[in-house]
């Protein structure tokens, strides 16, 4: 995502014991999407999705797998995407208050003629109260039938001119609550929060109970690197590849078996 870290954090973090185990009954690896999906998914490689060592043993446990994606991709074949076992996409719409990705509205159209289940997220800007970027966020992404919830990706952003400030942790909280908030009475959708582990470490843990997570995790599993938090989507490389797009991609897991993704978006898609 734009403005993420280099992962630098991830590496350098202490390991915990192992603790996934369990995630062995995940043997298959990506295959169907999800017949409500309305898509296909065919099998990837370790090297086809751009890995290597932990991190790509840990991702191939899980079946379902999307990308995220922004205007750095450039124009996106969408429908060859979907057949290369794309179940997924998150899409930049907005940034603080007045910055729209000049490719989401392209994008947003594309995925969804693919039947490609699609959201649209939110980067975060420090200097810019909550209720005002949830309003930016409602102008320019529509209310439809069939997207996914929303999300707010917050990260710090030491190169960004105006706003570099890193505020307490309670300053954070109220004002992402405050955009969640607008967001889900508008789009009747709790917003997923897309926290990098740097941020979390240093001002989220434990922070919004009531939240789905998705993390960022590149050199382990989220398990090993975030404290006391669960999460719903894993952001496991930068670096992938995906048919329909040139050059790198970050891909995503959705935690869980094929059936959990049926029933999670029975539960969460726009209605």
């Amino acid at each position: 995502m734009t403005g993420r870290n280099d992962g630098r954090s991830e590496k350098s973090a202490d390991r915990t014991p192992h603790r996934i185990a369990t995630r062995r009954a995940f043997l298959a690896g990506l295959a169907a999407t999800a017949a409500l999906a309305g898509c296909r998914s065919t099998g990837l490689s370790v090297e086809e999705l751009g890995l290597s060592d932990y991190a790509a043993a840990e991702a191939r446990h899980y079946p379902v797998h999307g990308i995220d994606v922004a205007k750095y991709q450039g124009d996106i074949d969408w429908a060859a995407a979907r057949d290369g076992g794309v179940a997924f996409a998150f899409l930049k719409a907005t940034e603080g208050g007045d910055r729209v990705d000049d490719r989401f509205a392209d994008n947003w159209r594309g995925a969804a003629a693919a039947r490609i289940p699609r959201g649209a997220y939110h980067f975060w800007y420090h200097c810019r109260p909550g209720h005002e970027q949830a309003e930016w966020f409602i102008r320019n992404v529509p209310k439809e039938r069939g997207a996914l919830p929303p999300v707010i990706d917050v990260e710090w952003t030491p190169f960004s001119p105006p706003c570099t400030i890193r505020p307490p942790r309670e300053t954070i909280v109220r004002e992402v609550m405050a955009m969640s908030d607008r967001l889900e009475r508008h789009y009747g959708q709790r917003p997923l929060l897309y926290i990098p582990i740097d941020v979390h470490r240093e001002r989220l843990v434990g922070a919004f109970p009531n939240h789905e997570f998705w993390l960022r995790a590149v050199a382990d599993h989220p398990d090993n690197v975030y404290e006391n938090r669960k999460f719903r989507f894993w952001q496991y490389t930068a670096t992938g590849t995906v048919p329909g797009i040139k050059g790198d991609v970050d891909r995503n897991a959705f935690a869980g078996t094929r059936d959990d993704w049926v029933k999670w978006l029975k539960a969460n898609l726009a209605r």
